[in-house]
């Protein structure tokens, strides 16, 4: 009696994927995260939160101006660096992706071996659309908690930017003054025209910024 050929089948191996709420370590975290396709995601406070698409007129334009803005404090002096969407380990249970970072390269933040962040920037630089934002919650409860001396926040919603310095391991909100600039803590002749970057008047930014390092 001839017998029909035994026929196997292999299960689809499975892939894990990072979802929003995933409650994981920073190890496993990082293991998901460099198997999947996923662009950006973060871990904060032991929580994965995955990035949506995001718009041009709510981050991707607020985002350049940040960075040119940044970027040519940065260039005119030494000792420092900038960054866009780096990673950065804070412990076991963090592990953030900020939209721009300003440290110094002999600071608190240094670049591991792997070529990622670990410790706290002095400055960290988040877009949101509002209020209702975990950067101006969890994230910013983390930052704190860790040490960054400045956090600043461009609610791009309501057309608002806030300005945190820490003080005694909290944080409290830099005013602007009667001109509408914001003056760091941290860093010598760092200003922000804040009228001006709302207004995409990027020349009006860097003129003001400019004026300061006279």
């Amino acid at each position: 009696m001839a017998h029909s050929p035994m026929v196997t089948t292999n299960s689809p191996t499975r892939v894990a994927i990072l979802e929003n709420g995933d409650r994981l370590n920073r190890q496993e975290f990082e293991r998901i995260y460099a198997d999947s396709r996923i662009k950006k995601a973060e871990l904060i406070e032991g929580i994965v939160h995955v990035a949506s698409p995001l718009r041009h007129t709510y981050h991707g334009q607020p985002h350049s101006a940040i960075i040119t803005w940044l970027g040519t404090y940065q260039a005119q002096r030494t000792g420092l660096a900038v960054s866009i969407e780096a990673t950065v380990r804070l412990d076991d249970e963090n592990e953030l992706q900020p939209d721009g970072i300003l440290f110094r390269l002999d600071g608190n933040a240094q670049i591991d071996e792997d070529e990622y962040i670990s410790g706290a920037p002095e400055l960290v630089v988040e877009i949101a659309a509002s209020t209702a934002s975990y950067d101006l919650h969890s994230k910013k409860r983390v930052y704190e908690n860790h040490g960054v001396k400045e956090y600043l926040v461009w609610r791009t919603l309501d057309q608002e930017i806030d300005w945190f310095v820490l003080v005694n391991g909290k944080y409290e909100r830099l005013i602007p003054d009667d001109n509408g600039l914001i003056i760091s803590q941290e860093f010598p002749g760092l200003v922000l025209n804040t009228p001006a970057v709302l207004a995409n008047n990027m020349a009006d930014v860097i003129a003001i910024l400019n004026s300061f390092s006279d």
